[in-house]
This record gives C-alpha cells, structure tokens and sequence, in this order.
C-alpha cells in the first residue's frame, strides 16, 4: 500500500515505516510543506527497478548497434560530436535564462 507522510512524522517514525516498508511492502512518499520530496519503499521493489531500468539501458544500446551497424564510424561520430555539441549550447542556454 502507498501511503503519504508528513517529514516530520516520518523522521518520528522512521524504525517503523522502514519496517512496514520491509515487512508490509509498504511505501511511503515523504513530504515537506504538501511538497513531496522523497520516497521510501521495500528494498526488494527498488532493487526490481534497478535491475528493470539496467535491463532497458542494454536494450536501447542494443537496437542503436542494429540500427547502425552499416554506417561508417566516422560518420557515427560526427554525428554524435555535433549532438553532443547541441546538447552543451542548450545547457548553456538554460543557465543564462
């Protein structure tokens, strides 16, 4: 079950929701000012995540190896460099507005 709690409380509480967390599989997401701010779930579904999210990150590198294995390096490289590039001045761009 998803429950929402207040920092303070659960800064009380924290031995407790760690428990329920473990031992309910409860979750909690953790707000300050009605601001949620944090999240504290079982270890065994954030565990799940990670090895999902790693598991798509080999699956995105797979496809882009299929999807490029007949373009030359030199020209994959340009490309990435002036993706990279474009990526550096929207970063810039963002700080100075």
């Amino acid at each position: 079950m998803e429950k929402t709690i207040g920092a303070y409380e659960a800064r009380r509480k924290f031995g407790q929701l760690i428990e329920e967390a473990f031992y309910k599989k409860d979750s909690f997401i953790v707000e300050r000012s009605g601001r949620p701010m944090a999240v504290i779930v079982p270890i065994d579904a954030y565990q799940r995540w990670k090895r999902l999210a790693k598991e798509r990150v080999f699956l995105m590198l797979e496809e882009v190896w299929r999807r490029t294995e007949d373009i030359p390096e030199e020209v994959l490289e340009k490309e990435i460099e002036q993706a990279l590039e474009r990526l550096r001045q929207e970063r810039i761009a963002e700080k100075e507005s």
